[in-house]
């Protein structure tokens, strides 16, 4: 069994195809079909299925590609750790952000660290726990930063609490409600939520019903940070935001903030990662200067 065998079977599964998975790996598709063949008579069993729609994993193909692909991160990183940090490093450094370092902290980071890591590719994901679980403990992604889950980390995983952080309810320039001082006010607004804002809707709802008003409307739910933001540019509705939005550049010109008195609270602001699997030195600095964002008190 070669390491480059699990390559091509994870890009087939990447894919969903043979023919997209040799585009996608520079290489003759009978050239993958032979090394998957071989790989499956060296195993015994049959990794695949194939269907009209494309290559779909076996239940031994499933259990076989998770420690594939945990093979393939530990090869990863025992190869960068051995070279010597510095410009001439190469190598991945892999992470998933949620919203808030995403505007926050990772645009004071890139220029550092790509200045200090030039030839380190970056793979960001935006996302939320418990979604990247999976990614972090097979070793895909090197940590996760962003808001704090509702529900305890799954084993072998070690959540650090980093701060707290807080929310503002946005809307555009020159919005009727925009100078409101309660949430009451604006009881007959049209909201937009966003999955990239942990319970961002159900927080809502629950901050309503806390201060007697029924649970706002909410007319337009947002997979994306660039389509809340161009919903919000674009129309009356409003968001609860982390506050973030407002210092960033290319938001602060388009979004005003509706200064309610009402505290507005966010998740926590966490890291994790595995205890038990060292960062790499580019995946540790850039972690490192990540944090150099984080909110003062």
């Amino acid at each position: 069994m070669k390491l480059e065998q699990l390559q091509h079977l994870m890009a087939i599964v990447e894919h969903g195809s043979l023919r997209s998975a040799a585009r996608r790996l520079d290489m003759p598709q009978p050239a993958l079909t032979r090394s998957v063949r071989a790989l499956e008579r060296e195993l015994g069993v049959s990794l695949f299925a194939r269907q009209t729609t494309g290559m779909v994993l076996t239940a031994e193909g499933v259990r076989f590609h998770r420690r594939a692909c945990v093979i393939s991160s530990e090869a990863r990183r025992a190869r960068e750790e051995v070279q010597h940090p510095g410009p001439g490093y190469e190598g991945t450094v892999s992470m998933a952000l949620s919203i808030m370092p995403h505007l926050g902290m990772l645009p004071d980071a890139l220029p550092v660290f790509r200045s200090a890591y030039p030839k380190v590719r970056l793979n960001i994901t935006e996302s939320l726990m418990p979604s990247v679980e999976g990614a972090l403990r097979d070793g895909s992604l090197d940590f996760y930063l962003g808001a704090a889950p509702s529900q305890k980390t799954a084993p072998g995983l070690a959540m650090q609490h980093l701060c707290d952080n807080t929310r503002v309810v946005v809307c555009r320039k020159g919005h009727p409600l925009a100078r409101v001082r309660s949430l009451k006010a604006l009881a007959g607004a049209e909201w937009a939520s966003t999955t990239i804002d942990h319970n961002a809707e159900q927080d809502l709802a629950q901050l309503f019903k806390a201060h007697g008003q029924a649970a706002p409307r909410v007319m337009l739910s947002a997979h994306s940070a660039l389509s809340v933001q161009v919903a919000l540019v674009r129309t009356d509705l409003l968001a609860m935001l982390p506050r973030q939005w407002l210092d960033f550049a290319m938001t602060r010109d388009l979004l005003d903030v509706i200064p309610v008195r009402e505290r507005l609270p966010a998740p926590a602001i966490v890291l994790v990662r595995r205890p038990d699997l060292p960062l790499s030195p580019p995946s540790e600095f850039f972690c490192d200067v990540l944090l150099r964002g984080l909110p003062r008190a």
